[in-house]
């Protein structure tokens, strides 16, 4: 009886231990954080290759010197009657993968590398000639999206409207990692502004992931979500494993029953 006592406390206390265990690998940010000087600037997307922008020039004082800088689209209202047109939207700029735009007037404008403001004052500076006072010039991105994939609950694409996203941030849009996801090995592709690839391995338990430089996403960069040993082996066992289970199961159960009926 002892015997069988001190068995059933090992047993109590080994899954005690597994259960602390696995906890561990669920919490976010589980080290202490220490702020840095970095850690207090403020993230700025930059305009890559394939961007789509609108760019808005504005003149409270003469409006009318501002319109040929901004150039409209017809849209139709539905496919079916293309004649129809709702109100102009406004032309949008593709960035050629040299990280030029075609503006109007002025002609090769290479924007790719600059922030959205650093953009803005480019413009301005060659605009200046046109106007009497400076112009009011907004740039924004317009295809600003990132993925997530993996082992979270709705993975998919998220356009993002403020240009400026993190690594949680981009979970949370896809409802956060799954029981089975791995929080120590989440890999990020990024791609630069010369189409090489990169593939980096970050930890979610580390909070040093604050300050590390894939922690603000850049446009088009995709987040795979590992899952776990667990969810790998569900996996494995497909259909039709089940179905050889169930047949194995009652095979013996009918054996079973011919026994206890010919005993």
């Amino acid at each position: 009886m002892k015997t069988i006592a001190k068995t059933l406390c090992a047993l109590c206390a080994a899954f005690f231990l597994a259960g602390c265990s696995s906890y561990q690998k669920i919490p976010y940010l589980q080290t202490p954080y220490y702020a840095t000087a970095d850690s207090a600037t403020l993230y700025d997307a930059r305009i890559m290759p394939k961007d789509l922008l609108t760019i808005v020039v504005s003149c409270p004082e003469a409006p009318e010197l501002a319109e040929p800088f901004n150039l409209t689209v017809a849209t139709p209202v539905s496919t079916n009657s293309k004649s129809l047109t709702s109100q102009p939207a406004l032309q949008q700029y593709l960035v050629d993968n040299e990280g030029n735009v075609d503006f109007p007037i002025l002609g090769t404008l290479h924007l790719g590398g600059l922030t959205k403001s650093e953009a803005e004052q480019l413009i301005i500076d060659r605009l200046r000639p046109q106007f009497t006072n400076p112009p009011i010039v907004t740039v924004r991105m317009t295809n600003y999206k990132i993925s997530v994939l993996g082992e979270v609950k709705s993975p998919g694409v998220f356009t993002v409207s403020n240009e400026k996203v993190n690594l949680f941030e981009a979970l949370a849009m896809a409802g956060d990692l799954t029981i089975y996801g791995v929080r120590d090995n989440v890999t990020l592709i990024r791609e630069d502004e010369h189409g090489k690839q990169t593939m980096v391995s970050l930890d979610l338990t580390d909070s040093g992931i604050l300050d590390s430089p894939y922690y603000y996403l850049q446009q088009n960069d995709i987040v795979y979500v590992t899952p776990n040993k667990t969810q790998a082996r569900n996996s494995a066992v497909s259909s039709s494993t089940t179905i050889w289970f169930s047949v194995v199961s009652t095979l013996v159960s009918l054996a079973t029953l011919a026994l206890t009926i010919f005993r």
